[in-house]
């Protein structure tokens, strides 16, 4: 008799030419995630090829009961880790049946901004740090903290090994390998200063695709965490008082910031971010203001500031940058939860189109 692990795990790709495409798409809050699974007569390689399909917007906040239809158009695929075989993800943003892309859908004016000539010629390049924190399921606490209770001050946790300080790593290593599966440019992982929290690194990416990647990465994690019996949380601060909050650093350079006397390029696009710097931190995520208090690592978020090798600047440039006069640099300020559509093209938009 086979166990159920064993049905699961079935490589359908032995005996059939079927895929399984699990189609993913952005919900009504604009951070949850939905998913539905349907069955194609064969392997696919380009979204081209992918039909469109429609799901239900009544039932994610997205359109009213008597005209609730929102078609899902694929956008990118990547290989399934959990299905595996020639079975697929596809990420997909969603439209009207008119053809108008709906409020949450981000993606779309994103796209714009990337496909703008300016903006194809200069490559712009992400890495984007996307923290989270992990919490025991039922009582939303973070995981390997006691219930109703307090760890050790922070220090001990970041970057930390062993059992009394590193909280939910088998999640995490499961996480970096089930990206790379799939395709992503996963970069990194570290434990944070947080206890229960983590970080993964996804970049460089050019363009459009540093979104693509960083939702189906996230989408990815809530999965293994379903998995698990863990919930995974994106608030920029889940715990009040003396803890760091979590954010999504976004790393960010174009060619000529590459090339030499790239140096002043980055300091000229600092100059325009901090210009913009009320209508970044309004698009930079929800519930921010209680992570960029000017502690815990942070600029505060009245107060735009910039700074090499500075952790508590708005803007950090690398000293390595400073010293070969090229490079990249870090904006501090996006919190975990943000939309990554939303700050990778409104940073190209600010330092690449906007004329102050």
């Amino acid at each position: 008799m086979s166990l159920l692990t064993d049905l699961i795990n079935l490589n359908i790709s032995e005996t059939t030419e079927k895929v399984i495409a699990e189609y993913i798409w952005i919900g009504g809050s604009g951070l949850d995630l939905r998913s539905k699974a349907r069955t194609l007569p064969g392997p696919v390689s380009d979204p081209s090829e992918l039909p469109k399909w429609n799901y239900d917007g009544s039932s994610t906040g997205q359109a009213p009961g008597e005209d609730s239809e929102v078609i899902i158009y694929p956008q990118a695929i990547f290989k399934d880790p959990f299905r595996r075989g020639n079975n697929i993800l596809v990420l997909c943003d969603a439209y009207t049946p008119a053809g108008e892309p709906i409020p949450t859908n981000k993606r779309h004016a994103a796209a714009k901004i990337f496909s703008n000539p300016d903006v194809v010629a200069e490559e712009p390049w992400y890495g984007i740090e996307q923290e989270y924190t992990l919490l025991q399921n039922h009582v939303q606490w973070p995981l390997g903290w006691p219930v109703g209770g307090f760890p050790a001050p922070q220090g001990p946790y970041y970057c930390a090994i062993g059992a009394d300080k590193a909280y939910g790593r088998e999640i995490v290593d499961a996480h970096y390998k089930a990206c790379l599966y799939a395709g992503i440019n996963v970069s990194g992982i570290n434990g944070e200063v947080m206890p229960g929290q983590w970080e993964f690194q996804v970049g460089p990416s050019v363009g459009i695709s540093a979104g693509d990647e960083i939702w189906v990465a996230r989408y990815i994690l809530e999965r293994i965490t379903e998995i698990a019996g863990t919930v995974v949380s994106f608030d920029p601060k889940p715990i009040k008082g003396d803890w760091n909050g979590a954010g999504a650093h976004t790393n960010y350079s174009t060619k000529s910031m590459r090339n030499d006397g790239g140096y002043e390029i980055i300091k000229q696009a600092i100059d325009k971010l901090g210009k913009r710097h009320k209508e970044h931190i309004a698009a930079y995520g929800e519930g921010n203001e209680r992570r960029l208090t000017g502690k815990h690592e942070t600029a505060d978020i009245n107060t735009f500031k910039w700074g090499v090798a500075n952790r508590g600047a708005s803007i950090r440039v690398g000293r390595d940058t400073e010293k070969e006069g090229k490079g990249y640099f870090e904006d501090r300020r996006p919190a975990s939860n943000m939309d990554p559509y939303v700050v990778t093209s409104l940073i190209a938009e600010t330092t690449l189109l906007w004329k102050p």
